[in-house]
C-alpha cells in the first residue's frame, strides 16, 4: 500500500496551483473532465495533488472547521541543491515559511501556509 494522492479544496485554486508548480516544481497534467474546476499536479509522472476549486457544496459547515481534516502535506526533498533552490524560490516569491529541526534525526523542515487549513511541509535529511 502507498499514498496515492492528496486533494486540496481551495477558494483561490489558481494561487495554490502556482505555488505547487512554481515553488514545489510540480507539473500540471492530465485530469478527467469532472465537471468542476481543478488540476491534477504531478511529481515524477504521478498525480500526487488533486486541486479542486471551492464549491458551495463543499463548504465548511457553519461554526468553522470540519471535525476531520488533513493537517498538512509533506514533500521530501532529496538533495541539498534542490533544497537550496526551493529556499531561493520561496524567498524570491516573498512566500513566508517557518523552519524547524526534527529532534534526533537531524532532518530539516519548512512549513508554508497556503490558505486556512492548508499547510505544505518540505522535509529533508540532506544536512544529517
Amino acid at each position: 500500500m502507498k499514498l496515492d494522492h492528496a486533494t486540496i479544496v481551495a477558494p483561490d485554486c489558481q494561487a495554490v496551483r502556482r505555488f505547487f508548480v512554481d515553488i514545489a516544481g510540480m507539473t500540471v497534467g492530465s485530469r478527467p473532465p469532472f465537471g468542476f474546476e481543478g488540476y491534477w499536479l504531478y511529481l515524477d509522472g504521478t498525480a500526487v495533488i488533486h486541486l479542486i476549486a471551492s464549491d458551495p457544496a463543499l463548504a465548511v459547515p457553519p461554526g468553522g472547521l470540519s471535525p476531520s481534516r488533513i493537517d498538512h502535506i509533506a514533500l521530501r526533498v532529496g538533495a541539498a541543491d534542490e533544497w537550496h533552490a526551493l529556499l531561493g524560490r520561496l524567498k524570491e516569491s516573498a512566500i513566508d515559511y517557518a523552519e524547524a529541526d526534527v529532534p534526533l534525526t537531524g532532518e530539516k523542515q519548512m512549513f508554508v501556509r497556503l490558505a486556512p487549513g492548508v499547510v505544505v511541509e518540505f522535509v529533508t535529511a540532506v544536512f544529517k
